[in-house]
């Protein structure tokens, strides 16, 4: 049901690297017919992006760009101008990444593209938005997590900054743009009219440090690194085990007393250093020393079993084999076997939704460079005398 939510949708999608690819991605898993715009001979920065590549091709292009067909138009020329806006012509949403002004110089913004179709989605996503000062500026993930403070709370205390591993602001914005496309086709089918939709990956990193820019607000003092921990609670944080680290959450009384319980230190909970939350924030080193004095003893299994029993939130700390093993996320299904005609065998990590206890059974892998440009332009009305005669030009490829 998820792949049939968006058909008949036809998205054009003119970005490239994660956030852009990320956002049309779900649109596609969605049911949506999504057509890639790339450079000819070039194509998406992404498919470059290897070593790790599987069958050939790079990893990361694989992993974003599923259930898209892909056409090669050269923006920087009249006639590849005209094929892009021929193609948004007919299309219901069109995105792009490129830098605040460029998709104007070139008679591709919104206001261009909505005087032939007036139902137009159209969303622009950018580094830093689409006003101010650093609008024309690039940015990348790790930029933006040290541009909007991420990277300032990030780390153990003394150590310099690190970036969170994950493209957490490119993956985010991603889902900024979807979500605001999906908006706009409902005030579309409510009013009959187009919207424009801005996503950018400052906005998402500042919209990520909500819970601390509210503690500053309210307090003047900065956050500060706190390694695994929360500022908030404790014990909430990674303790080690004989054999590894756990990670144990208890976020009120209640949990705390489970959390003793489950580790046969009840004595801590009789603790006034440790009877109350801000009394335990207050005390944390010293509770982490004593609750680390148990469970540095024991294995990580061990740990996780009894406090489970005990119903104290915990978890045992994966790497990417461990968790891709674990029974639970074999039973979620969530990663997906998606055949590629380079690689005997080739998983991705589905849309992360179901409808009805369904994932999205829209399962294409991404596309050659350019395969789908001879179709979609004979579907725009171009003959095939004009085709040859483009990419003769190098306008498409």
């Amino acid at each position: 049901m998820l792949e049939s939510i968006l058909s008949g949708v036809k998205v054009v999608d003119f970005t490239q690297n994660v956030a852009g690819p990320f956002c049309t991605q779900i649109l596609g898993d969605l049911g949506a017919e999504v057509i890639k715009v790339e450079r000819p001979g070039r194509g998406d920065d992404t498919r470059d992006w290897r070593p790790p590549e599987i069958g050939g091709q790079s990893s990361t292009f694989l992993a974003l760009n599923r259930n898209k067909s892909s056409i090669c138009v050269d923006i920087d020329q009249l006639d590849g101008q005209k094929v892009l806006r021929d193609l948004a012509a007919s299309a219901d949403v069109f995105v792009h990444s490129m830098k605040p002004g460029s998709a104007e110089a070139r008679g591709l913004g919104f206001d261009d593209l909505k005087g032939r179709n007036a139902g137009l989605v159209y969303c622009a996503i950018s580094a830093f938005g689409q006003v101010g000062p650093l609008k024309e500026l690039p940015g990348y993930d790790p930029l933006m997590q040290a541009f909007t403070g991420i990277m300032s709370t990030t780390g153990s205390p003394g150590d310099d900054p690190v970036r969170v591993g994950v493209s957490l602001i490119d993956m985010g914005t991603g889902m900024w743009g979807a979500l605001g496309i999906m908006a706009g086709l409902m005030h579309r089918a409510k009013s009959g009219e187009g919207m424009l939709v801005e996503a950018s990956l400052m906005e998402t990193g500042i919209s990520w440090m909500t819970v601390f820019v509210a503690s500053y607000l309210a307090t003047g003092k900065l956050p500060q690194k706190l390694g695994s921990a929360m500022a908030m609670t404790a014990p909430y944080e990674l303790f080690r085990s004989a054999d590894g680290h756990v990670f144990i959450a208890a976020g009120n009384d209640r949990l705390f007393d489970k959390v003793c319980a489950g580790l046969d230190c009840p004595d801590l909970a009789r603790d006034p250093r440790f009877s109350t939350n801000p009394q335990r924030v207050a005390n944390r080193q010293a509770l982490k020393a004593a609750l680390e004095a148990v469970t540095a003893t024991r294995t990580t299994a061990a740990i996780v079993a009894a406090l489970r029993q005990a119903g104290a939130p915990c978890s045992e700390m994966n790497d990417v084999a461990g968790m891709l093993d674990h029974a639970q996320v074999r039973a979620a299904g969530i990663i997906q076997d998606m055949p590629i005609e380079t690689a005997e065998r080739h998983r991705v990590v589905a849309l992360p939704l179901k409808v009805n206890g369904e994932r999205s059974s829209a399962n294409a892998p991404p596309p050659a460079l350019g395969a789908d440009t001879g179709r979609v332009l004979a579907s725009l009305g171009y003959d095939a005398a004009e085709i040859e005669r483009l990419r003769g030009r190098g306008a498409v490829g």
